[in-house]
């Protein structure tokens, strides 16, 4: 019992520090820095301020109403599912914190999507601005997702034999993207590398067969 409850807290913890840290960095930039500027960290880091309404890295998913009831639904569920695995004796902490990652990240991208449309003004042209609830730029799940991390590692041409890209302008890695992103991607990651088993497992104890079961 002892040792569920502190892998509950730390889950947890892990999750809403996480979350801080996601939304902070966006109300900085939002609150400092008006759509398309650009700071130069270094040749290959830059804050570059964008919005969409898409998915991570800016994937773009049906309507703007359609994709934000997935994320809400899908979180939902995932959060959910954390929770059973974290009062399972099972699972090893660091995959349940991988899962974290994963879980945090989203929820970071839906509050974008839930909040911002309703508390902040455009940043289109103008820095924007916290207002009171309702006189934001877009409606209740309308609102859009702040990325700002560019690293463009390499910029070069693409060599004259490639067909229909020939000597047009290639740079690695080209997607702007915010830090639940990363979340998200490194969790995905690590899943993949270091916890395929145990993500099938996990699956197993949540999904028991009926062979299983019997």
């Amino acid at each position: 019992m002892a040792r569920r409850t502190k892998t509950s807290l730390l889950t947890l913890g892990v999750i809403l520090f996480l979350l801080l840290l996601d939304q902070a960095s966006k109300i900085w930039v939002k609150t400092s820095m008006i759509e398309g500027e650009m700071y130069e960290i270094t040749s290959w880091w830059k804050i570059y301020f964008v919005e969409n309404e898409g998915m991570a890295y800016g994937i773009t998913f049906g309507s703007k109403l359609l994709l934000t009831l997935f994320r809400i639904v899908a979180m939902g569920l995932a959060g959910f599912y954390l929770a059973k695995l974290v009062h399972s004796t099972r699972f090893s902490r660091g995959f349940l914190l991988t899962l974290a990652l994963v879980v945090a990240g989203g929820l970071g991208n839906v509050i974008d999507c839930l909040f911002y449309g309703e508390i902040f003004t455009s940043s289109h042209g103008a820095v924007a601005q916290l207002v009171p609830w309702g006189q934001g730029y877009g409606d209740f799940l309308h609102g859009k997702v702040v990325d700002m991390l560019y690293f463009p590692l390499i910029r070069t041409t693409y060599p004259s034999w490639v067909p229909l890209y020939g000597g047009e302008p290639f740079v690695f890695f080209s997607p702007i993207f915010n830090f639940a992103d990363a979340c998200i991607s490194v969790g995905v990651a690590l899943l993949i590398l270091c916890y395929r088993h145990t993500f099938s497992s996990a699956l197993e104890y949540l999904f028991p067969s009926k062979k299983h079961a019997a």
